[in-house]
């Protein structure tokens, strides 16, 4: 039988799946659905979700909610640790490769989340897109269109 942990607004609680089975809950519309249980009748909406993270965003009789679901797999992955530092600040951006500044796809002072395209880096004839690995702010941008770097360089600082 298969376990889940739903959080709701950061507070935690595991549901059966035979549970989730047993819920008389029917859709009424796109986005909508009526639910009783325990004699009460829930009206919900879904206003927004994100399958790849397991996350919604729902309206339960007016009230929103976050709410994340975590199956066993997911729980084993925090258990190991291998979610920590997922979402990093990141102080220093530098070339990965020696190559040809092409493109600068940001400015000093933007703010920037992890994949954010950064800049076009040629190397060995091919274009390569710089994606962010983290968060932060353009701090200072070290080089310019057509400057050619070495590994390793400073291209990008953070704050």
């Amino acid at each position: 039988m298969t376990n889940y942990t739903v959080a709701v607004d950061n507070e935690e609680f595991d549901i059966e799946e035979q549970e989730i089975d047993n819920l008389d809950l029917l859709p009424t519309g796109n986005n909508y659905f009526h639910l009783l249980k325990d004699n009460q009748a829930y009206n919900i909406q879904v206003l927004h979700s994100n399958h790849m993270e397991k996350t919604a965003s729902v309206s339960v009789n007016g009230n929103t909610y976050k709410v994340k679901i975590s199956d066993a797999h997911d729980q084993m992955v925090k258990e190991m640790g291998l979610l920590i530092n997922s979402l990093q600040k990141v102080n220093e951006i530098k070339a990965p490769m020696p190559g040809l500044i092409l493109n600068i796809m940001v400015e000093i002072g933007q703010e920037i989340i992890e994949g954010t395209p950064l800049l076009v880096l040629s190397a060995m004839k091919m274009e390569n897109i710089i994606l962010s690995q983290g968060e932060g702010i353009i701090k200072s941008i070290e080089v310019k269109k057509d400057d050619a770097v070495e590994k390793g360089q400073l291209i990008i600082e953070m704050e």
